[in-house]
């Protein structure tokens, strides 16, 4: 069986201010999946416990090894923005 490895989605932001050079300035930010039962969602702030109290989670800006092909195949039909980009086979 294959396994992959899950890289999160990222969005691209930069600084906030009114110096017309933060308009050019962009960094890639992760965003963080969770998996509570049969249902995938996103996010970009969570505290620990919050986390605790998913199933599952995957933590933005970091490659996960060891996906399975269920779990892969269930990201990407959750509709939250995890296309198969995110995914390369071990």
């Amino acid at each position: 069986m294959t396994t992959y490895t899950f890289t999160t989605p990222v969005v691209e932001e930069g600084p906030t201010g009114g110096h017309r050079l933060f308009y050019f300035f962009r960094l890639n930010r992760g965003i963080t999946v969770v998996r509570s039962g049969s249902t995938y969602s996103t996010g970009r702030w969570f505290t620990q416990d919050q986390l605790d109290a998913y199933d599952e989670y995957w933590l933005g800006g970091h490659e996960h090894p060891g996906i399975s092909e269920a779990t892969k195949a269930a990201m990407i039909a959750a509709d939250i923005d995890v296309t198969e980009a995110n995914f390369v086979a071990e």
